[in-house]
């Protein structure tokens, strides 16, 4: 038997196809995952690093105004914590007279001693304070801890730590002229640093 030739399509309609696909910018969709420890990126402090579950454990759509919003409430909570934080860091460097003076009363402070009163949080415009900051090896322990991670990898810092010190050292230790036997770059197969 004979096939028929396949249908053809109008430009015209092929058209409509095209320009109902479009992207389209009244919503925002945003996607939730578990964190994770990571072993795909390298914290500036020694530890593990954050990553995420492989998978999202949620979904949620907002508006664009209520995404706004709903980043400002996110903002602004995270300005509270890092006002909080450095508050704590201002009481302990008061009491041990910058560091110099041992003093169990400083050694004992946590957030909770820092009241909400002392934090001006309205007053400070997030839009111009909040950026991201890095995480000390403790905060990130913690956020590991709290989502669910049990067994933190300890060889994760030990690679960590070895690619920091690898970044430290780049180039070769040619002067003035390249001798690529010798030369560590030309040995990796790169241009003379």
């Amino acid at each position: 038997s004979l096939a028929s030739p396949p249908a053809a399509t109008s430009i015209l309609k092929r058209q409509k196809q095209l320009r109902r696909k479009n992207v389209r910018f009244d919503q925002v969709t945003v996607y939730y995952f578990a964190r994770r420890q990571g072993f795909t990126s390298v914290p500036s402090q020694g530890g593990s690093s954050l990553g995420m579950a492989q998978r999202h454990n949620s979904v949620r759509r907002y508006t664009l105004c209520e995404f706004a919003q709903e980043q400002e409430v996110n903002h602004r909570e995270i300005l509270r914590e890092h006002l909080k934080e450095e508050k704590l860091h201002a009481k302990k460097m008061k009491l041990t007279k910058n560091g110099t003076v041992e003093s169990e009363e400083a050694d004992g402070l946590t957030l909770e001693d820092v009241s909400d009163d002392d934090i001006d949080v309205e007053n400070v415009e997030v839009d111009d304070y909040f950026f991201l900051q890095p995480l000390p090896t403790k905060r990130r322990r913690a956020l590991l801890r709290a989502s669910g991670v049990h067994r933190i990898d300890a060889e994760e810092k030990q690679e960590l730590r070895a690619i920091r010190l690898s970044r430290e050292e780049c180039g070769c230790d040619c002067r003035l002229y390249c001798d690529p036997e010798a030369c560590a770059c030309s040995q990796a197969g790169i241009k003379c640093q």
